[in-house]
């Protein structure tokens, strides 16, 4: 496995000029920039941000998609893995990842939060690999969750700019 790939979770529904589709396109840019390929989920919104991003940076994106699904990859998918199942999908690009940083989304980006962050509570999941919540979208359900259980919080790490995700992973 390659462990310059840094999978990238979010929503399928931004638009142009939206701030998540704007935050995916720069966390795409500056990854790349930084030597990293990026994994997400192949198709529109976030993915097709931070795809377009990572390739107008000369970097690679790997997109993981799912046969099931209708659509295509878009455009800026360097290569394209086809999966059976939504559960095949997730499984791949957990496997693909070295970190994982997660943007603002809806309830296909709370499962793939949710599966990284299990795993590594239950420990499945190397603890090296920082699962990092971009923004202060996700703080809320952070906060619920470190309100049972405090040790979980810290599996994951906040913050509030792509300069800072990137340094963590750099730091990594």
């Amino acid at each position: 496995m390659d462990d310059k790939i840094i999978t990238v979770f979010g929503t399928g529904r931004a638009k142009a000029g939206e701030a998540a589709f704007d935050l995916a396109y720069e966390v795409g840019r500056e990854l790349a920039r930084a030597g990293f390929t990026i994994a997400n989920g192949g198709y529109g919104g976030t993915m097709l941000a931070g795809a377009k991003g990572a390739c107008e940076a000369g970097g690679e994106v790997i997109g993981v998609t799912c046969s099931a699904f209708k659509g295509k990859a878009n455009e800026f998918i360097s290569r394209e893995i086809v999966t059976g199942s939504l559960n095949e999908r997730l499984s791949k690009l957990v496997e693909l990842g070295r970190a994982f940083i997660v943007l603002p989304g809806g309830t296909g980006t709370l499962l793939e939060l949710a599966m990284v962050w299990e795993l590594r509570n239950k420990g499945f999941l190397d603890s090296e690999k920082p699962i990092i919540l971009l923004g202060g979208f996700w703080k809320p359900l952070v906060d619920v969750v470190a309100s049972d259980d405090f040790e979980s919080s810290r599996s994951v790490e906040q913050v509030d700019g792509v300069e800072q995700a990137v340094r963590l992973i750099i730091d990594d």
